[in-house]
């Protein structure tokens, strides 16, 4: 690896700006592929907007433009997300750990050894996560039982992860494990390297093509500059690490986004109604008109609070990548992405399942794929449960109790 230039290479592709006919070809054409792998079984994985993502360099839009990025804000950047999930939500999904480690990069303080990732970023290289294990330890300890055992050079990693999302599809893997004294390192890997086995074993019922499911290491070599502190370092002030939780409402709502699309179409294309309906078409019908009506705005409200939330992560964001993380400026973000889950997963799921009420009993066939939208939508909420996130904030606002110490909050 060699460190990142200030300026960007003469001819270097850049990512595509915001609102340009670059992004929406991409976008269209994600879309597109994920409707033609529906009407083939389901079983292709994203294979083709995968390497869109890398063709458009889309990986680097937070990068600066000085560096050769797209100078994205985290505000743009959940508006892409939302935009790849009305496409098709396995996408973002598969890049949700790649721009977590964006962010990690970009951060104060800079460092050598961070800065050399940035060519391969820039270059359309994605970088995957493989963090959770099935094991007994509590969710957030950050205590593995997958191990870095020091070798000449480096290291030596062992162990099995499961919820790996996205290192199927990844040109790295981001790695945590554990050191012998006990604490906790990152490796960053390349995805190919000797001792690495992916299993595509994911079987969740929802989000099926985005990869998560187990990566096997087994005496994988890890050299001395493929390691990054974990969490960014013991120093006092860490980030808390809200927006791989924020994203995923922002995956949420694009999906919202394409239930009330469908809602609407199945409307028009019914052809009939029933006798005691109080319209002859259903696309008529105010009853069913009140649905959609509702639906879209679901939609809308999830959108809003994601942004409201994006523009704390932005401020905490900022700072960080100038003066170091700012605490209070990570609380107040993380406290708004709780507010974001909680407030929305209902809605959203309740959402999801009227759909089925404007399309009658054909809109339940499997060929309508019209379930994927409550299983996906299902599998994203139950990344960390709602009810502690609750219980956190009520705690927080009665009694002022600090926000627990881990990177799920």
């Amino acid at each position: 690896m060699t460190a990142v230039s200030e300026v960007p290479a003469p001819g270097a592709v850049r990512p595509p700006a915001r609102g340009s006919a670059e992004l929406a070809a991409v976008i269209a054409e994600i879309a597109e592929d994920a409707s033609r792998r529906r009407t083939r079984g389901g079983t292709e994985g994203p294979q083709r907007a995968v390497e869109l993502i890398r063709e458009h360099r889309l990986g680097a839009v937070r990068v600066p433009r000085e560096h050769g990025g797209g100078g994205y804000t985290l505000q743009d950047l959940f508006d892409l997300v939302i935009d790849l999930a009305e496409a098709d939500p396995d996408v973002p999904h598969i890049v949700r750990v790649h721009y977590a480690f964006v962010e990690e990069v970009l951060r104060a303080p800079r460092t050598e050894r961070k800065d050399a990732w940035l060519p391969e970023i820039l270059s359309g290289k994605l970088f995957g996560g493989a963090s959770s294990e099935l094991s007994t330890r509590a969710v957030g300890s950050y205590s593995f039982e997958s191990t870095l055992t020091p070798a000449p050079g480096g290291y030596r990693l062992d162990g099995v992860k499961f919820y790996s999302t996205g290192s199927l599809y990844s040109d790295f893997i981001r790695v945590s494990a554990n050191l012998p004294d006990g604490k906790a390192l990152s490796a960053i890997v390349p995805a190919d390297r000797a001792g690495i086995v992916h299993k595509d074993d994911w079987d969740g019922i929802g989000q099926r093509h985005t990869g998560s499911g187990t990566t096997v290491f087994e005496n994988v070599a890890v050299e001395e500059s493929e390691t990054l502190p974990f969490r960014g370092g013991d120093e006092e002030t860490r980030p808390r690490q809200a927006l791989p939780q924020l994203y995923l409402h922002a995956i949420a709502a694009g999906i919202l986004r394409t239930v009330t699309t469908e809602s609407a179409e199945l409307i028009r294309s019914r052809k009939r109604s029933f006798v005691f309906a109080v319209a002859e078409e259903p696309r008529h019908d105010p009853q069913l008109l009140e649905i959609v009506g509702t639906l879209s705005a679901a939609a809308f409200a999830a959108e809003s609070v994601v942004r409201a939330a994006a523009a704390a992560q932005d401020v905490a964001a900022d700072i960080a990548r100038i003066a170091g993380v700012d605490a209070r400026l990570e609380q107040q973000a993380a406290v708004l992405a709780a507010k974001v889950k909680v407030s929305i997963e209902d809605i959203a799921l309740r959402a999801a399942g009227r759909l089925f009420e404007v399309g009658g009993a054909s809109a339940t066939r499997e060929s309508a794929h019209l379930d994927r939208h409550w299983r996906n939508l299902r599998t994203l909420f139950s990344h960390n449960p709602t009810v502690y996130k609750a219980r956190v904030i009520g705690d927080l606002v009665v009694n002022e109790t600090p926000l627990p110490d881990t990177g799920f909050f």
